[in-house]
């Protein structure tokens, strides 16, 4: 069990069961619509069941570079080929009694369920293998706003508006590029091909602050000042990370930058509850 924690990366549980928060609370209109049992049920599966979907599966297809990789000698987990059989069945044992339970019980959202599995299988799996792809490998990250997708289908039926999804995909886009750029000596070495490797880390930080921008533009209308005051703070994080990664000392901001992450997500969550259920 400790093995299968450390392959789901509990530091990162929240990147996809925040959203899920905040899905449930912009598709709310009143107190009374989050009071439904299977909030909880699939609270739960995007907890430990679906991160060990999204990373077991990478881990599980990327050996020949994780083993290059210091980062996941020490700071992660190093999944070796003994381990693989034993993780797919696991991966499959946890997974598949939610989606059974999301085709009974939480039917109208199995089109962003189906979105969800596809990005977070094909990111890491052939035959698309995205994270092989530049600017592939980013876009695919939008996996993170499907379990957000998820619980607003589930509670209103409706897809969340096309603007607030391409605008969450901007910021999951931006995550993945910063988090590819410890990793660039170690891909290089392994012959991938990332968005990092190809724009190097300061082209790399650049498309992040573009993005944290566009981010931040298009979810003003949803978020109001909240979207602004992130926005500016991604961008200087960006410009900090440039100072850190000429003194070397970049791989230490990121891992702050889950925090980071976490506190955004907090300040997004509290934005989206207040200005709805409060007043009700």
């Amino acid at each position: 069990m400790h093995f299968l924690l450390k392959v789901s990366r509990p530091r990162f549980w929240f990147y996809i069961f925040g959203p899920y928060l905040v899905g449930l609370v912009a598709a709310a209109e009143t107190r009374g619509d989050l009071l439904d049992w299977r909030f909880a049920l699939f609270g739960l599966y995007f907890l430990l069941p679906a991160n060990l979907l999204i990373y077991g599966v990478n881990d599980i297809f990327d050996y020949e570079t994780d083993k290059l990789n210091e980062k996941k000698n020490a700071y992660e987990t190093l999944v070796v080929p003994d381990r693989r059989k034993s993780l797919t069945i696991a991966i499959l044992t946890t997974n598949i009694p939610f989606i059974i339970a999301s085709i009974i019980f939480a039917s109208a959202a199995l089109p962003s369920l189906v979105g969800f599995l596809f990005f977070s299988i094909f990111y890491s799996a052939q035959p698309i293998r995205a994270k092989t792809k530049p600017f592939l490998d980013s876009a695919f990250n939008i996996l993170y706003v499907f379990p957000g997708a998820f619980a607003y289908q589930m509670v209103s039926s409706t897809f969340p508006p096309i603007g607030l999804m391409i605008a969450a995909g901007c910021w999951t886009a931006a995550m993945h590029a910063y988090s590819a750029i410890p990793d660039i000596e170690a891909d290089k070495a392994a012959g991938l091909k990332t968005i990092a490797t190809v724009l190097g880390p300061y082209g790399t930080l650049a498309a992040c602050a573009i993005l944290y921008a566009a981010s931040a533009i298009l979810s003003a209308e949803h978020l109001g000042i909240a979207s602004f005051t992130l926005g500016g703070a991604y961008i200087l994080l960006m410009l900090a990370s440039v100072a850190s990664y000429r003194s070397g000392r970049l791989f230490k901001l990121y891992r702050a930058f889950p925090l980071i992450n976490i506190a955004a997500g907090f300040v997004i969550f509290w934005n989206v509850a207040l200005s709805k259920l409060l007043p009700l």
